[in-house]
């Protein structure tokens, strides 16, 4: 290192009175005579060397601290997130970019879902294929085929070990997922048969048509056993609520109708249809019944405390082609708050498991996350190069996966 002239005779000047004033007065003398120091050493000069002596520890450990800071923040810009041990799992939500982009559906996918158990998801498209994939990996595993026309819902029951199709050629099928043989075909349906899904015991399942109807079907038979009819249009899409007391079934006729059903053997219950849900001014495309995880940030969201008397749920959220997202109080039939923030039709809602956030999909091509409390959206990604069609989040595991026009099937890892 180099010092200037000034610079040297500062230090000279300092390190003279450092020795002067701790006594060592031969080596003061032999130190000027060497330095080629006239003068005495001037007062300002005082303590010097002890002052640049500390500050120089000062800053040693101030730039020790910045490159920590810097480290950390170089490692939650890699993982474009804070680290994971600072979040709890009620916090993690889907970062770009996606771990895997699947490719292999030769048309749109419709609808994507997770295994219950193991680590595979499963797409549905409208190259009639369903196709089995590991979301850990990313690999391809196996197609399933027998629709001969585009499958438009997928459903697992509890185990894992059955899996229910519906499909534009009218039919549902039930396949064993362990054998990836199809059990049997269910007919009964006038239409299209836009989704299926399993009541939470697994001894049946419940569809709905562009036909206008929806039907409960006995799994260890294949007969249908109910039918439900109220909607004016094409049913989009039905939910069972998870103590199977409620069927939810949102329709092109802008409504969304929520059913009774009896404990005893799904039979019906007295009052057929609960309440009507009213507020959407489109075709209400997905709905998804809230977890009990969720119930208490839709209270805080809707009021707090002092409210949380008239809010016992049972909750659900509604996505629609007005290009809006409602949660909805079942109990009384009311729409709580809406969401405002896609640029086009809302194809997929579904909740964090946290019950904190929701996560849409759009045909406006992104992935949206919802802070619940503050009825916001709290994230965008531009997840496709062409319509979002459908969504699901893991209910213990932190991924997120998204289907499209694109063909494509993205995983996103939560963090």
């Amino acid at each position: 290192m180099v010092l200037t002239q000034r610079q040297k005779d500062e230090l000279n000047h300092a390190i003279a009175d450092y020795l002067s004033s701790n006594g060592f007065k031969e080596a003061v003398e032999v130190f000027k005579k060497e330095a080629k120091m006239q003068n005495e050493v001037d007062k300002k000069y005082s303590g010097l060397l002890e002052k640049k002596w500390t500050s120089v520890i000062r800053l040693q450990k101030k730039v020790m601290d910045l490159e920590a800071k810097l480290s950390e923040a170089e490692k939650e810009y890699i993982g474009g997130a804070p680290t994971r041990d600072k979040r709890s799992p009620t916090e993690w939500i889907p970062r770009p970019p996606e771990r895997f982009a699947l490719q292999g559906h030769r048309a749109t996918v419709t609808r994507v879902i997770f295994h219950p158990i193991f680590s595979l998801l499963v797409s549905a498209s409208e190259d009639a294929s369903i196709k089995v994939w590991d979301y850990e990996t990313g690999d391809f595993e196996r197609s399933l085929k027998g629709h001969t026309d585009s499958v438009q819902d997928l459903a697992f029951d509890a185990s894992g070990k059955l899996l229910v199709s519906s499909s534009a050629d009218m039919s549902i099928k039930l396949w064993d997922f362990q054998g990836y043989e199809c059990l049997r075909t269910l007919h009964g349906h006038d239409h299209n048969v836009s989704s299926v899904t399993f009541m939470p015991t697994g001894d049946h399942i419940v569809s709905c048509s562009r036909d206008k109807t929806i039907k409960m079907w006995e799994v260890a038979t294949g007969y249908c056993i109910k039918t439900y009819t109220g909607h004016r249009d094409w049913v989009r899409m039905v939910r069972v609520n998870k103590d199977g007391t409620l069927i939810a079934s949102c329709s092109k006729d802008h409504t969304i109708i929520v059913w009774n059903v009896a404990a005893n053997e799904h039979i019906l219950a007295t009052n057929e249809q609960k309440v009507i849900l009213k507020d959407h001014d489109h075709t209400v495309e997905c709905i998804a019944w809230a977890p009990e995880s969720a119930f208490s940030h839709v209270c805080e969201a809707t009021g707090g405390d002092n409210k949380r008397s008239n809010r016992s749920g049972p909750f659900l959220v509604s996505g629609s082609r007005d290009k809006t997202i409602k949660i909805w109080d079942v109990s009384v039939g009311l729409c709580l708050f809406t969401l405002i923030g896609h640029d086009n039709w809302v194809r997929g809602v579904c909740w964090h498991p946290g019950g904190k956030y929701i996560v849409s999909a759009s045909d406006d091509k992104t992935l949206r996350i919802w802070d619940v409390v503050n009825k916001r959206c709290s994230k965008t990604l531009e997840a496709h190069s062409h319509f979002c069609t459908t969504i699901d989040f893991h209910p213990t595991s932190p991924f997120v996966i998204t289907g499209s026009v694109d063909q494509t099937v993205k995983v996103w890892e939560c963090r």
